[in-house]
């Protein structure tokens, strides 16, 4: 049967002070006055039913998730004690759906992503699945790319699977490039921006991360033992301890030999930085601006208001983000490095109210 995974557990720190601990990215109404994560699960239900709809998170975020979702029974919220990277809520999430159902395969969707074109999204899975049924392989979701963009991952497309399909055997993948990189691989046309969408059976996943993750998998297969009864929670706990954390795209997708992409002709965005949000703010004199905000001889900022009147005069190439009690002022050219201040905050626990 088809299952789909909302991942729901991370932080969200590239857009602080708007995504904080107790309210991360995914919460965050900013696009269309819905969540990410309502709009994540909205976008899905055309072609799975609410009942196979379940969302992995951090064990805090878990009434919130349900207060966001709830139409989704609580049994389809798995949680985690720590985050652990990708690879382990995706292994975790799984084994719990192979206890279930041995034929289950599964759509793994990021609750942070911007989708434009519902049908084309749709269609784009579909041919996924039937990927997944006929050739047991782990298939992502590729986006043409439109920019030479170095905060995303790369795929680079290799032997077409059928002429009359839009997917390929993966060649390889690349971690963020710096920017000549990243034009290179604009004109050359066979690499894609790695969307984070996979689809596969939980078997064939926890297959390669048996070869490619063995201790994980010990952890999980231990946990697996005890899904359903009353130590189940105890040994997750005891297990996480045990696990070293690290992506999917690390721990597998980079060293499979089993990947395929789908190229896919929807719109996208991960929405990962206030230059990127700002593409969906309005446009005002070369700037982009949301809320209480007037500029004036200025170029190139992101200003991002609330409450109090935001004037910039005679400012440039600046991003300025008012979320009541932070307010940052940033060169634009430092939007990637966010997560850097906020770990530089984390160490003054003077400032720990403010995260």
């Amino acid at each position: 049967m088809l299952y789909a995974l909302i991942l729901a557990g991370g932080k969200g720190t590239r857009l602080y002070p708007l995504s904080r601990e107790e309210n991360p990215k995914q919460f965050l109404k900013v696009i269309n006055n819905k969540s990410f994560l309502r709009n994540t699960v909205d976008r899905i239900k055309p072609l799975v039913n609410k009942e196979n709809i379940y969302v992995v998170t951090n064990e805090n975020y878990i009434e919130k998730v349900y207060n966001e979702l709830p139409e989704i029974s609580r049994e389809n919220i798995y949680s985690e004690p720590v985050n652990k990277e990708t690879a382990t809520c995706i292994g975790l999430s799984a084994i719990k759906l192979l206890k279930k159902d041995n034929d289950a395969v599964m759509m793994v969707l990021p609750s942070d992503h911007h989708v434009e074109g519902n049908k084309e999204f749709i269609d784009t899975l579909k041919q996924g699945v039937d990927i997944v049924q006929r050739r047991r392989g782990l298939v992502t979701i590729g986006i043409p790319p439109t920019r030479p963009e170095t905060g995303y991952g790369y795929i680079q497309m290799g032997e077409k699977i059928t002429s009359s399909s839009s997917a390929y055997k993966v060649e390889r993948f690349v971690e963020k490039p710096n920017i000549e990189v990243a034009k290179d691989f604009l004109l050359a046309e066979d690499y894609l921006w790695n969307s984070g969408i996979f689809i596969w059976r939980a078997d064939s996943f926890l297959r390669e991360m048996e070869k490619y993750l063995p201790k994980m998998y010990k952890s999980l297969m231990t946990i697996y033992q005890y899904i359903g009864t009353e130590k189940e929670e105890e040994i997750i706990r005891e297990q996480y301890s045990l696990i070293d954390g690290i992506s999917v795209d690390f721990g597998i997708m980079q060293k499979t030999r089993k990947a395929y992409v789908v190229k896919c002709d929807f719109g996208w965005d991960d929405i990962g930085s206030f230059v990127a949000l700002s593409r969906f703010i309005n446009e005002y004199r070369g700037n982009n601006i949301n809320g209480n905000t007037f500029l004036e001889q200025s170029e190139n900022c992101c200003i991002f208001g609330k409450d109090k009147l935001v004037i910039g005069f005679g400012i440039k190439d600046l991003i300025v983000v008012d979320s009541g009690d932070v307010i940052l002022i940033m060169d634009k050219n430092k939007d990637q490095e966010i997560k850097s201040l906020v770990n530089t905050l984390k160490n003054n626990n003077i400032l720990d109210k403010y995260l």
